[in-house]
């Protein structure tokens, strides 16, 4: 079994005619790596299912009929024409979303009002008692995960090399932005500058930030500590910073799996399920 006694030691199985093997990622990191891919998919199903019972964002403390600060409805519609559409009101903008969102074809044939259809909420159908448990229930593993992880880049050292960009990697940005565009990857045991701001952010900003929100919208922890809602604006500016931050790390899952893809995804996979990584020749001194 494989222990994290040396990021950059070499497997002895690995040739000299060939690129070496380094091992790149702790134990710890390939943990909570798959720990949070679960997560995740759990907390966006979820969450959707829970927008559901009110699928609209507000801005401030307050919202409802009486009140006109929305700057997101999903809903649906009848027409002057006499058609029935489902839409997309983002600050003010309408787009027709007939069949994807508002406004839907369901298993039985007949379209159905829903902001999110089916295949994209846990449970499928409409429970929000049960997508409250299952959202609230993973939220403390993410939760609970970052902050183990934290700890133990702290003790390995891996936020310190990995994660945080050093100044040498702001000046190699824009020839790290030129390859990335040519789908050209140097493979090697460091990560490159996009890969560490990427990181970065996700880990230090974006993943913090969707548990202080979470938090602000509790109301047993907004009574605790009701100043995490007014530093960020109210219950309802949470709540849409909540969901701003979700499509973020949809959106980071998206070009993760498409540059893992392109990179080579059985190097990459080895590399997050093993440790092992087979690095470019060159990358053997200093790794």
């Amino acid at each position: 079994m494989t222990t994290d006694t040396d990021a950059s030691m070499e497997s002895p199985q690995a040739g000299p005619a060939e690129r070496p093997l380094v091992y790149k990622q702790f134990f710890a990191t390939r943990l909570t790596h798959w720990v949070w891919a679960a997560c995740l998919f759990f907390l966006l199903l979820s969450g959707l299912q829970i927008f559901n019972a009110h699928p609209a964002l507000y801005i401030g403390d307050q919202s409802g009929f009486a009140f006109d600060n929305a700057v997101l409805r999903i809903g649906a519609e009848r027409t002057e024409d006499a058609r029935n559409i489902g839409y997309i009101q983002l600050f003010g903008a309408k787009f027709e979303t007939t069949g994807w969102f508002g406004f839907y074809r369901g298993d039985n044939g007949m379209m159905q009002q829903r902001a999110f259809p089916p295949w994209a909420t846990i449970p499928s159908y409409y429970d929000l008692a049960s997508g409250r448990i299952v959202h609230f229930f993973f939220a403390w593993i993410f939760a609970i995960t970052l902050l183990a992880w934290l700890v133990a880049s702290i003790v390995n050292g891996h936020l310190r090399r990995d994660i945080l960009p050093r100044w040498r990697d702001i000046c190699a940005l824009p020839r790290d932005i030129a390859a990335h565009a040519r789908l050209r990857f140097h493979h090697s045991r460091d990560y490159n500058t996009l890969q560490k701001l990427t990181y970065a952010a996700v880990l230090l900003v974006l993943m913090p930030l969707m548990i202080a929100t979470g938090l602000a919208m509790s109301p047993g922890f907004n009574a605790a500590a009701p100043w995490l809602a007014d530093i960020l604006g109210g219950r309802q500016t949470a709540r849409t910073i909540h969901f701003a931050v979700m499509l973020l790390l949809v959106g980071f899952f998206v070009v993760h799996i498409v540059m893992v893809l392109a990179a080579g995804p059985i190097n990459e996979l080895r590399s997050i399920v093993t440790g092992w990584y087979r690095a470019d020749p060159e990358s053997r001194e200093g790794n």
